[in-house]
């Protein structure tokens, strides 16, 4: 009698070794990042090579290269106060929290459950006399306990929770990546800031002077000397000299709210000191290139994506086979409550349930098209973040380039200039020249101090972008023997890890 009370159980567990044995089957295709052929170097700058993880590894600080301390403490600021860092931060802990939820299927289900009822029966209910021996008011208590476990026999559990921690990958470097752009559109609202402090200097010391050149032509008015023409023409560059301070004013609130803003705080009592200061150029090691496709975030979150995509498709494959079921319930059931918990009102249950899908007018077959289609458009994003990112780093290193020669070529322009307004003035003053001489020199050497200016600006906000597209800074490390021998493989994207989805 024993032996055939125990059957049902050695049967449950035999199915259940079985399950285990079939666990290791998975219709997740072979996963690799997709490729992306690449030319064998960039045009801006050095050879294209494999990256190297011991060498020019991202800079949690790359803005300290600019030296500004006032920089260092909104960087910082932002990391703690920023609202867009908040959200990413909080779109990665949903990422987490969902990853742990599908682990949940990798475990056994428990749950308690328990009802205690009066109940009366209907005198006319079906099958039941007038005669009836049954009771027209009975209780009805049951206390149970009851656990259910899917076994993964077609991998379906472990392909959902692979594709759920490569999303959660994603989330993380999303998160990197959010933190870098802020931190990138900081540090060029910043410099825009700067120049513009050094654009409000320029113009205030240009207005001393036409005033001091406007003061000086009255009194020659007054001598007889000069006349009304050159009145109004010092009058007039005055005035336009103080308009264009004003509108450098609000050009530099305009980029201090900007400031105040991305780092989380309101604009309205928000303020950084002024400093004309220029900051200083960062140097761009040769080893750029080489550490770009390992270390920016975006593209290491696209990558993670044609992971889960991949992963999906063996979800989506599994339903094709039957799924597993092995549950048990045990507990006590009676009509009087003082008798609940006693031997004879106890009872169980235990086996295993099976089900299987015959028809379902193609949706499976559709479901697992939609899942290749995704992974379809995930491996597309993927190539296009590589391509985005190889464009943003010859963009970088071509402006770099270019910029600093029209730099260079304005810095000469604007002290030309100013050799020239000087000379105009002396030479004003001694009664050699008309005041529009002075005027011309003067507007020219105003407008090329300006543009070297903004020159440099330019060249200090391109610097960034290349922050940004390398993934955030870089090491000045030399290259050591491993990278030269690296120098020599060939030139294609770090990728490969199997074939195409479904055919692994």
């Amino acid at each position: 009698m024993a032996k055939a009370r125990w059957r049902p159980l050695a049967g449950a567990a035999g199915i259940l070794t079985l399950a285990q044995g079939l666990a290791g089957c998975s219709f997740a295709p072979h996963y690799e990042p997709p490729k992306v052929a690449l030319a064998p170097k960039f045009d801006g700058m050095g050879p294209w090579v494999p990256a190297n993880p011991t060498q020019g590894m991202p800079s949690e600080t790359w803005w300290t290269a600019y030296q500004d301390p006032q920089l260092d403490a909104l960087e910082q600021r932002l990391l703690t106060d920023s609202p867009s860092l908040a959200a990413a931060l909080a779109r990665h802990d949903r990422a987490r929290a969902m990853l742990r939820e599908a682990r949940a299927d990798l475990f056994p289900q428990v749950g308690l459950g328990g009802t205690l009822t009066a109940n009366r029966q209907s005198d006319q209910r079906p099958l039941r006399s007038n005669g009836s021996l049954q009771p027209d008011y009975y209780g009805a208590h049951t206390v149970s306990a009851s656990g259910s476990y899917e076994a993964d026999v077609w991998g379906r559990v472990r392909a959902n929770i692979s594709a759920g921690r490569a999303d959660a990958q994603a989330a993380a470097d999303d998160l990197a990546d959010t933190r870098l752009q802020l931190q990138a559109e900081l540090a060029e609202g910043y410099i825009v800031l700067r120049g513009q402090d050094r654009e409000i200097e320029l113009l205030t010391s240009t207005v001393a002077a036409y005033s001091r050149a406007d003061h000086m032509t009255e009194r020659r008015f007054a001598g007889g000397i000069a006349n009304g023409m050159e009145i109004g023409q010092s009058g007039a560059q005055l005035a336009e000299a103080k308009a264009a301070l004003a509108e450098a004013r609000n050009a530099r609130a305009l980029a201090e709210h900007a400031v105040a803003t991305l780092v989380g705080t309101p604009a309205t009592g928000f303020s950084v000191p002024a400093s004309a200061r220029p900051l200083p150029m960062p140097e761009v090691p040769v080893s750029v290139p080489s550490t770009l496709l390992e270390r920016r975030p975006d593209i290491a979150a696209a990558e993670r994506r044609v992971a889960a995509a991949n992963q999906r498709i063996g979800v989506a494959k599994a339903a094709f086979f039957p799924s597993l079921l092995l549950g048990g319930q045990i507990g006590t059931q009676t009509t009087s409550v003082a008798n609940l918990f006693t031997a004879p009102t106890t009872f169980w249950s235990i086996g295993p349930n099976v089900a299987f899908t015959l028809l379902d007018g193609g949706r499976r077959h559709a479901r697992v098209r939609e899942a290749r289609a995704d992974w379809e458009a995930a491996a597309a994003t993927y190539r296009g973040k590589v391509l985005s990112a190889v464009q943003d780093v010859e963009d970088g290193l071509s402006q770099l380039h270019h910029l600093g020669d029209e730099a260079m070529a304005e810095t000469r322009a604007a002290q030309q200039a100013g050799q020239v307004e000087t000379l105009a003035t002396r030479r004003y003053e001694r009664g050699a020249v008309s005041y529009l001489d002075v005027v011309n020199a003067q507007t020219t050497a105003l407008r090329t101090r300006q543009q070297a200016i903004r020159v440099e600006t330019r060249r200090l906000q391109a610097s960034v972008r290349l922050f940004r597209a390398v993934g955030g800074g870089w090491s000045l490390r030399t290259p050591g023997k491993a990278d030269a021998n690296a120098a020599a493989m060939p030139a294609t994207v770090p990728a490969a890890k199997g074939g195409e989805p479904g055919k692994g």
